[in-house]
């Protein structure tokens, strides 16, 4: 009897957990995007939540819940219930750069979450105000070297992606700039375009239309290779500088414990929406390139991620204000 009984339970434990994934969705899936609306998080997101949701037979809805560099946003889908109905946005900020300089993040990267799939990734780029003296990377490398210190440069704030990935420049290059954190791209650039700070490290989609109207001038990205939209400026790659030549990723993840197979059905359906070409044009337009991978490669993107920065923060001494 007793052998009976636990070979009932192990049958429901398997076939339970199949039921589950092939009635799931039976209603709306949150989708949370741990920044303010506008951003290029929240873009991807809503490109992709609609189409996403027809072909699961469900809304997806997105909702926006900012604060503190994406942590708060990305805690409340750690602690959500794994079973589908909630999950979040993914980025660079949130499971590497900040965990990497936050000791007090409310979660662990490597244990509270079921990545999904990793949808875009975004090129960053360092620009500069046009009536600074250098216009070039070359110019720029040259004057930051000879007078340590003379320039600074604005990012979206302390832990964020560009942050670090400036840091990661001035520990390859042995250069110092002085930090300007800001609450945001938005005032990042607002400033940086007024002079008030010469030097911008940004994710392109918010930085581009500023370098196309020649409000800032691009001096390098960080790309796989040049940027069809601005073909005469160089990658880090091409400057010597690989290990700096990093996109920020935008992907979906749950909360640990989802099973794999609710993981498997929500990533077929996102690589199958990302097979759309209109839905691509709409994320390549802000110079984000489509990734659509697995569940195990975008596991282990977010775990080399986060070593990489958890590195320059050790060595560059980095803390939080």
């Amino acid at each position: 009897m007793i052998r009976r009984s636990a070979l009932a339970l192990g049958l429901l434990a398997i076939f339970g957990t199949t039921a589950h994934a092939q009635g799931f969705p039976q209603k709306p899936i949150r989708l949370l995007v741990p920044f303010a609306a506008g951003g290029t998080t929240d873009l991807v997101a809503r490109t992709i939540a609609e189409p996403l949701g027809r072909e699961l037979g469900q809304p997806v809805i997105v909702e926006n819940k900012g604060g503190g560099g994406g942590s708060i946003g990305a805690a409340e889908t750690a602690r959500a219930t794994p079973d589908g109905y909630n999950l979040g946005m993914a980025t660079v900020s949130t499971t590497a750069t900040n965990p990497a300089i936050n000791p007090k993040i409310p979660y662990n990267v490597a244990t509270d979450f079921t990545p999904i799939v990793n949808i875009a990734a975004t090129p960053n780029v360092i620009a500069g105000h046009p009536k600074l003296p250098f216009q070039d990377y070359k110019g720029m490398l040259a004057a930051v070297k000879k007078e340590p210190g003379k320039y600074s440069y604005a990012s979206p704030g302390n832990g964020s992606i560009t942050h670090l990935m400036m840091e990661m420049f001035k520990l390859s290059t042995q250069t110092f700039m002085v930090h300007v954190p800001y609450r945001g791209s938005g005032p990042a650039l607002t400033d940086a375009v007024a002079g008030q700070v010469p030097l911008i490290f940004d994710n392109l989609p918010s930085a581009l239309p500023f370098i196309k109207e020649k409000r800032l001038t691009a001096l390098v990205v960080a790309a796989p290779q040049r940027v069809p939209a601005l073909p005469d400026v160089p990658t880090f790659k091409e400057m010597g500088l690989e290990s700096v030549n990093r996109m920020a990723y935008y992907g979906i993840v749950g909360p640990k414990g989802l099973p794999k197979d609710i993981v498997d059905k929500i990533n077929t359906a996102a690589r199958k929406v990302l097979q759309d070409p209109a839905i691509r044009k709409r994320i390549e337009e802000t110079g984000s390139i489509i990734m659509a991978d697995t569940p195990e490669a975008f596991a282990k993107q977010m775990r080399e991620e986060l070593a990489v920065y958890k590195d320059v923060v050790v060595k560059q001494k980095l803390v939080l204000d």
